[in-house]
């Protein structure tokens, strides 16, 4: 039976580190790695449900962040790289479902992972899952995969960009299409500049909404349930904020406060994803499902910065 002193110390430092989170001093690959650590070492409260409140703060901080968007930019940005993001998607998942029976790895895992891969990590694993009846083991393993490659693309991106001297808008597309989460999107484009920051924010979650037709060509394709189903509100949420920002811009002081409040909880989400991640976990899950995860990144990520760097 736990301790109940040292029950409160873990809840009371595990608190006082979140909260540090909200400041400047830590930026978002250090709040995740920080995160991880806690869990490695047992010191991650078990009282706190943390992914029901990195889900919240995660959306609440999207949202947010629509308040520094520039419309017609937005609308650019988006337009200007359909052809990339469409592209993205049906490549990952049509060399998901090759790479799937390659390394032998069950079918709806495979397919959660490519998933997860082509669109926006457990957002789209969250949608797809219930669409083919997949397991709760099957969407585990899924989410661990992507959130493992998500905690190290905030390290490797931002390094890779530097070396390559992308221009924050390269870089905020690169990192759009080929990083998994919203969250490490947005972590990634954040520590390279705000520009990146805008440019990779308004691209992921274009990216986003195919999240509705791969969901319902799944259901198809597996034969599942249509009616189960879910579409992300941040989504649209995130898109009327953009829309108050521009039809109504005597709030611009306001919409300044809400982006950089938004930029600082987002450091706090990857904090607390960080803390959901530990060796165990990732021991546990085996090494077909990585090495999909990782074929599928390497896949993307280097066909998407070549086409960006020589073509766009």
């Amino acid at each position: 039976m736990p301790n109940p002193s040292t029950t409160a110390v873990k809840l009371w430092l595990f608190v006082a580190i979140g909260l540090v989170c909200l400041t400047p001093l830590i930026s978002s690959p250090v709040a995740l790695l920080i995160g991880f650590t806690l869990a490695s070492v047992g010191l991650v409260p078990e009282s706190i449900d943390l992914s029901k409140w990195t889900k919240k703060l995660l959306a609440y901080s999207i949202v947010g962040l629509g308040f520094g968007i520039n419309l017609p930019e937005a609308i650019a940005a988006s337009s200007h790289n359909l052809g990339l993001i469409i592209g993205s998607i049906f490549f990952t998942l049509t060399l998901g479902f090759v790479l799937t029976r390659l390394v032998g790895l069950e079918i709806k895992t495979g397919h959660l992972i490519s998933c997860g891969t082509a669109i926006c990590g457990g957002s789209a694993i969250a949608a797809v899952a219930p669409a083919i009846n997949a397991r709760n083991d099957q969407i585990a393993v899924s989410l661990a995969c992507v959130f493992i490659l998500n905690s190290i693309a905030l390290f490797v991106f931002p390094t890779i960009g530097h070396a390559l001297q992308l221009s924050q808008y390269d870089f905020g597309v690169w990192s759009a299409i080929a990083i998994h989460d919203t969250s490490s999107v947005v972590g990634a484009a954040a520590s390279y500049g705000d520009e990146a920051l805008k440019t990779a924010t308004t691209i992921k979650l274009a990216r986003a909404l195919w999240i509705i037709p791969v969901a319902l060509i799944s259901a198809i394709a597996f034969g599942g349930d249509k009616r189960k189903i879910t579409i992300p509100l941040f989504i649209v949420f995130y898109c009327i904020a953009i829309l108050i920002a521009y039809f109504v811009p005597q709030g611009q002081p306001i919409y300044s406060l809400l982006f950089t409040v938004s930029k600082q909880m987002l450091v706090l989400c990857l904090f607390l994803i960080g803390a959901a991640i530990t060796v165990k976990k990732i021991r546990a899950n085996g090494p077909k499902p990585l090495l999909l995860g990782v074929l599928l990144w390497l896949a993307i990520g280097g066909a998407s910065l070549t086409y960006i760097v020589n073509f766009s």
